[in-house]
């Protein structure tokens, strides 16, 4: 009598092996999708204020926002005030107070008063200088050496005749060697002129009327 064909079954030791397999498979899986990379840097943004929301009771800005919340309500170096006498660029409303109308020689002469003799300081207050009266000296006449041109305008701006001078450290002799007294203005007198020269004198122009028309 022959014997029936056996049948294959799985055995109940491989199913064992094989549901414990898979379930430690799965756990592995879970483990690689939900633990974070060590290398990735997530920064959470926060949502944007609302328009005109206040904010929340007892909350504080950032130490960073309050810095430049100072640092912005603090004028920059340039806009601060100058402090003593740190501007070197002051001009002539540094000694001038708001309204006044001081003359050319009221403001020279303050200029004078604080120390400073540049710029307009460096020259003397209308009027106390008068202009130098000498020889005339014709714009074609050839002086010789020793003898300069010397120019002058009068307060109000006009020009004035060329007179004749001598030249700095300049110093004439006489037949015997022996120097002649300089004048001491510079301003060459008569009778030390240059062969040559017509003698007269010049005339000083009179002031101009600041009411007159053109002016």
């Amino acid at each position: 009598m022959d014997k029936p064909p056996r049948t294959w079954r799985p055995r109940a030791g491989y199913l064992a092996v094989a549901l414990v397999l898979a379930v430690i498979g799965c756990g592995v899986l879970v483990y690689l999708v939900t633990t974070p990379d060590p290398d990735l840097v997530v920064v959470a943004t926060p949502p944007p204020a609302q328009a005109g929301a206040a904010p929340a009771a007892g909350a504080q800005p950032a130490p960073a926002m309050q810095q430049a919340a100072a640092q912005a309500s603090q004028p920059s170096p340039a806009a601060r005030a100058p402090e003593g006498d740190a501007d070197p660029t002051r001009d002539l409303k540094s000694y001038v107070a708001r309204g006044e109308k001081p003359t050319m020689p009221e403001v020279i002469e303050r200029l004078h008063e604080r120390g400073i003799y540049t710029g307009l300081g460096a020259f003397s207050p209308p009027g106390t200088r008068p202009p130098l009266v000498g020889l005339a000296v014709p714009e074609n006449f050839e002086l010789p050496p020793g003898y300069v041109r010397h120019h002058q305008a009068t307060d109000d701006g006009q020009r004035i005749e060329a007179i004749l001078m001598f030249a700095p450290d300049f110093q004439l002799y006489d037949s015997a060697h022996q120097p002649i007294a300089m004048p001491k203005d510079r301003v060459v007198p008569p009778e030390l002129a240059p062969p040559g020269l017509p003698i007269r004198r010049i005339v000083i122009p009179k002031p101009v009327d600041p009411a007159s028309p053109g002016r």
